[in-house]
């Protein structure tokens, strides 16, 4: 690293270096991934940074997928919103470029509208990658506080019955009133964020909580997991296991598995509960064993032409940054091996090197299987957790000052 990139970091970080982490150490400790492996995902990760920046400057909106290798924009943000940001900032990161700096946090601006939200549960994916990271590295009080008031929005899909935070539908809508999903798990970190900030702990409280309910009714003997859950919204009782992304409710949907892997070990770490890091073990040893020898996940461990069928890089990189987690907390080399076979199949065999019109940097990613919504295209959260993947094994300190690796 030069001086005058390490100088930028380190003024950059502001009062939020305060955070200094036991993660961090825990990765460091991990040990050196192997040359060969540190050579490619280095690679990867200076063609990625090579990519956004060419691409950046003609970005209109926020990235929700690609159509003929470009970019398609939502204007608000969809659920996907925090990502491009996200995907700025650890391209700043790794190469120090002001630009991404300042890309970011006019990017992340945009969703200003949406800290007021009630109408989502996506608020952690939102805000977290794009207004918490923007704070930690910047120290500006603006950012904290947006985070902080999205968290307000997202308590109030609360349901004390059920104890679930809602997924889907505004809070005055009967449809899916009672629909949990597994990609929820990810967004409990905004709250965690928001009682350390506050010194009020009802937004953990209400974290843990769903934690507790998502690990009651979605994680079966096996440790795999459907892609939503029903419960009855007036009485709290359990209805049964659905799925609108999975093959079928019986079926594991990979994305999903791979949510639940970084989710329910993230909670642990903001917790100290080793009930969540026993299920985030779980639902890891599941997706490992399911992982064919090419180490790209297919979009549904349970479709029937599974190993064969389309596959969703966007989850090896997600089951990633997961496993390199639970390595660190753990201590278990065995996750860190499976999580440097897996960023090193998607940066050999999932980039877009070899096309000269694409505009992301991870192909092979599928959206919606069963509705037939984007089946192997490129996905903004593939490119958001691959970079934030390697950089957790090249710049694990930097990773720390961005999302905040510590644990209790």
């Amino acid at each position: 690293m030069s001086v005058s990139r390490r100088t930028v970091l380190a003024t950059a970080a502001g009062t939020a270096a305060a955070y200094a982490s036991s993660g961090q150490q825990a990765q460091a400790a991990a040990g050196p991934a192997p040359a060969h492996t540190v050579r490619t995902l280095r690679a990867a990760a200076d063609y990625a940074v090579d990519k956004v920046r060419s691409v950046a400057p003609g970005v209109t909106g926020f990235p929700v997928g690609t159509k003929f290798e470009k970019w398609v924009y939502s204007q608000n943000g969809d659920w996907v919103g925090g990502f491009w940001p996200g995907t700025l900032w650890m391209a700043w990161l790794h190469s120090g470029d002001g630009a991404f700096r300042t890309w970011a946090l006019e990017s992340a601006q945009k969703l200003a509208p949406r800290q007021n939200d009630t109408g989502t549960h996506d608020l952690g994916f939102l805000f977290y990658p794009s207004w918490v990271t923007a704070w930690r590295l910047t120290g500006e009080d603006t950012w904290r506080a947006g985070a902080v008031r999205a968290a307000d929005s997202l308590i109030q899909r609360y349901n004390p019955r059920g104890h679930f935070i809602r997924a889907w539908g505004a809070l005055n809508d009967p449809n899916n009133a009672g629909r949990i999903i597994i990609d929820t798990m990810m967004n409990l970190d905004l709250l965690a964020f928001a009682s350390k900030q506050t010194g009020d702990d009802t937004y953990l409280n209400i974290a843990v909580e769903h934690a507790k309910t998502t690990q009651r009714v979605f994680v079966r003997p096996d440790g795999s997991t459907p892609h939503a859950f029903d419960i009855d919204p007036d009485s709290g009782a359990p209805i049964g296991q659905a799925t609108v992304q999975g093959y079928s409710p019986t079926s594991c949907w990979s994305r999903g598995q791979a949510w639940g892997v970084y989710g329910f070990t993230t909670i642990h770490r903001r917790t100290g509960n080793q009930q969540f890091l026993a299920t985030a073990r779980k639902l890891a040893d599941f997706a490992i064993g399911a992982l064919g020898s090419d180490h790209v996940p297919v979009w549904d461990y349970r479709a029937p032409q599974q190993p064969y069928d389309v596959k969703d890089a966007s989850a090896g990189a997600i089951m990633a940054c997961g496993l390199l987690d639970l390595s660190a907390v753990t201590g278990s080399q065995k996750y860190r091996d499976v999580a440097l076979r897996l960023l090193t199949a998607l940066s050999e065999t999932c980039l877009t090197r070899t096309s000269s019109r694409a505009e992301a940097v991870v192909a092979r990613c599928t959206r919606n299987r069963p509705a037939e919504d984007g089946i192997e295209i490129s996905l903004p959260y593939a490119d958001y957790y691959l970079l934030e993947g390697i950089l957790r094994v090249l710049r694990p300190s930097d990773v720390d000052r961005a999302i905040d690796l510590s644990a209790l």
